[in-house]
């Protein structure tokens, strides 16, 4: 049994239309198959729980971006007894990239009706006050946060979406919110080492996938199945140096440039001094001060193309 869980407002109503097309699909081959649309924001969390709240096995297949599967992992309640299979039919889709799934809905649904293997996925966690969070790609905080909370509220995205040119948000976003940058100092501690001190910080951001922000390769080292989490903090760089920088970072060449730190670890602590806008998988949280990233116990198991299997612990 297949559990759909669908946004059907996903790229400006693509959700919708893309499903009306696979279903006729999944009729014609006798699949039996649930189905549940999403009508309002975390609608995917509520289902996602009352669907796995039994304990049992379940393969979920998510239809949707990024966001809905943030929403789906975060209402999962045993991530060890899930599979999740994904049809992207999002805006940035950094989720589908590492693990190379098809871009055409036909394809992945034949993908996730035959698999040809398994990603034993991590599966990371945002503490801040009193509140935890999932995310699958990545969570972060400045810059590249203000980004996604300015895109939820632009009316830039649903706009690119429908001239198929939505990868397109995160950066002419960015031009906008340079202007309104206010540079922090932060304070960030690895698993039990020292802490970092940085000052003049444009961002910092954890990643458990390689990509975020619709392809920018912030950390290309990043591998979602390895028990660790990669932490890019970007300092000391004017605006104009950080204009530049950006494009580079759609194929990772930025990593050697001053003012880039990346390192890898278990656990990080990021303290700032100054409330800064956080996102997780590009959903934003608001403004925060703190938080403590790391990793759940358990994996979650995700359908993947042939050759793209990884089995870290």
């Amino acid at each position: 049994m297949y559990t759909f869980i669908i946004n059907p407002a996903s790229r400006s109503g693509l959700g919708q239309q893309v499903w009306e097309t696979l279903e006729p699909v999944l009729k014609e081959r006798g699949i039996s198959y649930q189905v549940h649309m999403t009508g309002y924001q975390r609608h995917a969390t509520r289902l996602a729980r009352e669907i796995t709240g039994d304990k049992e096995e379940h393969t979920l297949v998510v239809l949707g971006g990024d966001g809905t599967v943030n929403e789906v992992i975060n209402g999962i309640v045993d991530l060890s007894r899930i599979t999740l299979g994904y049809i992207p039919v999002g805006s940035g889709n950094d989720f589908a990239r590492f693990f190379r799934l098809p871009p055409d809905p036909g394809a992945a649904l034949d993908l996730i009706l035959s698999p040809p293997g398994f990603a034993h996925m991590d599966v990371g966690r945002i503490a801040y006050r009193d509140h935890t969070k999932r995310f699958a790609v990545s969570t972060g905080l400045g810059f590249d946060a203000a980004i996604c909370h300015q895109a939820v509220i632009s009316k830039l995205k649903p706009l690119l979406n429908k001239l198929h040119l939505g990868k397109l948000t995160y950066a002419l976003i960015a031009l906008d919110r340079l202007h309104f940058l206010r540079p922090a100092r932060l304070r960030v501690t690895l698993d039990e080492g020292p802490s970092l001190s940085f000052t003049n910080v444009l961002f910092a951001t954890v990643m458990n996938h390689p990509f975020e922000g619709g392809g920018f390769k912030f950390c290309p080292e990043a591998d979602p199945c390895d028990g660790r989490l990669n932490v890019l903090v970007a300092s000391g760089i004017s605006r104009p140096r950080a204009l530049c920088l950006l494009p580079l970072a759609l194929n990772g060449a930025h990593t050697k440039a001053r003012g880039i730190c990346l390192r890898s670890c278990r656990r990080v602590l990021i303290e700032s001094d100054m409330p800064l806008p956080v996102h997780t998988d590009g959903e934003p949280l608001f403004l925060q001060r703190q938080m403590e990233v790391s990793l759940e116990e358990e994996k979650l198991r995700v359908i993947v193309p042939a050759g793209r299997r990884k089995t870290h612990t």
